[in-house]
């Protein structure tokens, strides 16, 4: 997901930095995990969500139906997440006799006719309406200019993370589980639906309705269903065997422009033309080949994010596309595509890890200015996240490390501030991270973390085990400090120049107040380099105390001393006394 752009409203910056913890601390963090990871007791193996609307009334009709496989024996109660579901009726699927079912908060159970064992498939169908739902399944009125004249037409959209889907169909809506998915989407004769999958077949009802048919034959998470309805024009492109398609509203003069492609036959909405050379550059960079049999993009109103991540079919707010300057644009379009693999072929496994797929989207929107524009756009990119982080560090409280134990799925999961870690900080600790095990051996740790754990929820430990696996190095100091802690460090310099000896020594000194949360000292590997008159003399140095002093023989009088003068840390900030 893509939030909106991070204001900076703010010109006083705050400097703290992280607690590098110990086992204790990380055990600790652990434990804390574990309460925000759910207890399964069945694994659901496929969904069949069939949907249609009552726009007047702002109601979907919904009746699916799903098939799980019990994890232990005696399974007698299917649980499963539903808020404001009305049931007609529950049932075995094939069968008319109704199950017992109690709702409790936002929970449906479900007595089942018997015990089953891990042996067993059971398929129980759900038909149900829900009446103007609170969350997940959006109806977007037509927009008329002030002569009544249809600009836009009416939507209805979804929106599944963190856990909406339970909104709209009852599912197991929680990140680690994942499961195949089906839709069967009624709608208006002269309308277009937009789900996840292949387009299987199209058909026509007896009330001059038409049903779109999509199936999702790669297992997925709850959230990543979604669907997208209204008057649109569509739009195709390719990449090698994977159809591109860009859905824009039905109208003749959009404000996106268009492209030609290379064929010379076809043109695009602009904003997506990069598409298919970003999946190029994804595959390239990864080592792993596009995962999924399509890719639509879908522009809709009123969206309270600037994309969304939809498993093969995302969604976009339309005014991030019509408003928002080219560069950002190009990001969004970026982010929202790199989490077709991190975020959707491997899924964090609850929403403390949320940064697993939130801080390698934003890296990538960098990681794709670097192959496309060169290294010193690719590090502007990563300076600007940076700073947005340590902004907004200088105004919200409480602080805390990417990864997010207290997460909690809802609004404030994707706040200001909270975005500015999982996603700003985020993508600057993964540029360190490459730093420190070197660009060769970071891309390989992905392709094995990306291949290990394809279709699978992850964790914190799986990209560290990868990296260190990959490299040779123990990175707990690593993840202690930049994934587990919170904050930033605060470095001042000092140095003087002794003519006899010609030697400059430099003082740096970490200001951080330390606490609970903050660290009176990091562990910083960085190039130091000393300007003269007559060049530069560069040197690695690495700081691991409050105070430390350096050497550095020089031919003169430095002019200048630069610390990180190849960017390796951009989380910091430095002042030169």
């Amino acid at each position: 997901m893509s939030v909106k752009k991070l204001q900076n409203r703010f010109a006083i910056f705050f400097f703290i930095a992280l607690f590098a913890f110990s086992s204790f601390a990380q055990t600790a963090q652990q434990q804390q995990q574990a309460i925000y990871t759910r207890a399964r007791t069945f694994d659901v193996q496929h969904y069949v969500i069939r949907v249609r609307f009552d726009r007047a009334n702002r109601t979907v009709f919904g009746d699916t139906t799903v098939r799980v496989k019990p994890l232990k024996d005696n399974f007698k109660t299917l649980e499963l997440d539903a808020a404001n579901l009305n049931f007609q009726s529950i049932s075995l699927e094939g069968e008319y006799k109704n199950l017992v079912y109690k709702i409790d908060g936002e929970k449906v159970f479900v007595t089942l006719d018997r015990a089953y064992t891990p042996n067993d498939l059971v398929s129980v169908r759900f038909k149900y309406s829900t009446v103007q739902p609170k969350k997940g399944v959006y109806f977007v009125d037509a927009e008329k200019d002030e002569n009544g004249q249809i600009v836009r037409d009416a939507q209805i959209w979804t929106q599944g993370e963190a856990e909406e889907a339970h909104f709209w169909f009852p599912s197991y809506d929680f990140p680690d589980d994942k499961a195949t998915s089906e839709q069967f989407i009624t709608v208006e004769r002269d309308e277009t639906a937009i789900g996840n999958g292949e387009l299987l077949e199209t058909f026509g009802n007896a009330s001059g309705a038409r049903t779109f048919h999509y199936k999702m034959p790669v297992a997925h998470s709850s959230y990543l269903t979604s669907f997208v309805v209204g008057k649109y024009t569509k739009y195709s492109d390719d990449y090698k065997n994977v159809p591109l398609a860009f859905y824009v509203y039905a109208t003749e003069n959009s404000p996106l422009g268009f492209t030609v492609l290379p064929d010379g036959k076809r043109s695009v909405p602009t904003a997506f033309v990069k598409t298919a050379e970003m999946m190029r550059v994804y595959e390239e960079l990864t080592g792993v080949a596009f995962p999924f049999n399509k890719y639509d993009q879908t522009i809709v109103a009123k969206f309270n994010f600037g994309g969304m991540e939809n498993i093969t079919a995302t969604t976009l707010a339309d005014t991030e596309l019509y408003f928002s300057p080219a560069g950002s644009t190009l990001d969004l379009i970026s982010h929202e595509l790199a989490h077709s693999w991190f975020g959707n072929l491997v899924t964090c496994k609850n929403w403390s890890e949320l940064w697993l797929n939130e801080s390698f989207a934003t890296f990538m929107e960098a990681a794709y200015r670097e192959q496309a524009f060169g290294r010193a756009d690719y590090l502007r990119a990563i300076r600007e996240d940076a700073r947005q982080f340590i902004v907004s560090d200088a105004v919200f409280r409480p602080k805390r490390g990417l990864f997010f134990a207290a997460a909690l799925p809802d609004e404030e999961l994707f706040s200001v501030s909270n975005a500015a870690i999982t996603y700003k900080k985020g993508g600057a600790v993964i540029h360190s991270l490459r730093e420190t095990v070197g660009t060769e051996n970071f891309w390989k740790a992905i392709n094995l973390y990306l291949n290990r754990h394809k279709f699978q929820n992850v964790e914190s430990v799986d990209l560290q085990k990868a990296m260190e696996e990959v490299s040779g190095q123990n990175l707990n100091w690593f993840f202690s400090q930049w994934v587990y802690g919170a904050g930033y460090p605060k470095l001042s310099v000092k140095h003087v120049y002794n003519p006899k000896t010609k030697m400059v020594t430099f003082t740096v000194s970490q200001t951080q107040k330390a606490d609970a949360k903050t660290a009176s000292a990091f562990r910083l590997s960085m190039v130091a380099e000393v300007k003269t008159a007559n060049g530069v003399v560069a040197r690695n140095i690495e700081i691991s105390k409050r105070v430390e002093t350096f050497n550095i023989k020089v031919d003169e009088k430095p002019t200048k001393i630069i610390l990180d003068s190849l960017e390796q840390i951009p989380l910091k900030t430095v002042k030169y006394l």
